[in-house]
């Protein structure tokens, strides 16, 4: 790992910038998980969507962006659109759930 200061060339700093991107996906995955096991523990497709936890999300995202030095401009809509995303996926569990177990 070379911290961002560090880098003395573009290839070296595009090394690291793929370094973090794997992570980045690696955490992706296991968020995406949880949002699957998410549509196994939901028992109505109603409480798919949920806007206070939506919120909640934002807020303490936000929160820790500011906290770790990312700016909220980048923090705050990435994460939307990934809980958009994610509820989307959840979606398509859920519905895939109750149509193998009317089956």
């Amino acid at each position: 790992m070379t911290a961002p200061e560090d880098c003395r060339d573009m290839p070296t700093l595009r090394r690291e910038i793929d370094r973090l991107d794997r992570a980045l996906v690696a955490m992706l995955a296991e968020r995406q998980r949880y949002i699957e096991r998410a549509a196994v523990i939901k028992q109505d497709r109603g409480r798919v969507r949920d806007e206070g936890r939506i919120e909640d999300v934002i807020a303490k995202v936000v929160a820790e962006a500011r906290r770790v030095g990312l700016s909220p401009e980048i923090a705050e809509p990435v994460w939307r659109e990934l809980v958009e995303r994610s509820i989307a996926h959840e979606f398509v569990a859920f519905d895939a759930r109750q149509s193998a177990s009317s089956k």
